[in-house]
């Protein structure tokens, strides 16, 4: 007799199993759809180009020359990920755009700022060789 209900048990549950393929199957089907529903719009090609430009700003220090830019640049980078989490991709790719040229003016600035620098250093060694030049002329005349 446990011989017989061994054999059976199987048998019902592989009937059972059938009958409840179609159910779960659709609540594959269901979970799939849900899960690509909610997620997230990939990132526009302009907030892409956008990220590229801060990380290439900020590796180039300019932050301590143009630290207002920057963070303008990334404010509206910030901006334009919510916008795409809205789904309103006209207004992502418009504050990517922007946080890129915010971006490109901090880049700009810095580079004015270390080339000014530079120049102001220059002039500086100019100015200490000349009066070295006039010390030493007017050694030679006495």
């Amino acid at each position: 007799m446990n011989i017989k209900k061994n054999q059976q048990q199987p048998q019902q549950f592989s009937i059972g199993l059938l009958r409840a393929k179609p159910f779960l199957l659709a609540g594959f089907i269901a979970i799939a759809i849900s899960g690509c529903s909610s997620s997230p719009l990939a990132k526009t090609a302009e907030m892409e180009r956008a990220e590229r430009t801060i990380a290439r700003v900020e590796q180039a220090r300019a932050g301590q020359y143009a630290s207002n830019e920057l963070a303008q640049a990334r404010q509206k980078l910030q901006a334009a990920n919510g916008a795409l989490l809205k789904k309103d991709t006209v207004n992502a790719d418009r504050y990517a755009v922007e946080a890129s040229l915010d971006a490109e003016l901090a880049l700009a600035r810095a580079e004015l700022a270390q080339a000014n620098s530079v120049n102001d250093e220059m002039k500086n060694n100019i100015s200490i060789l000349q009066q070295e030049m006039l010390r030493r002329t007017q050694g030679i005349q006495q």
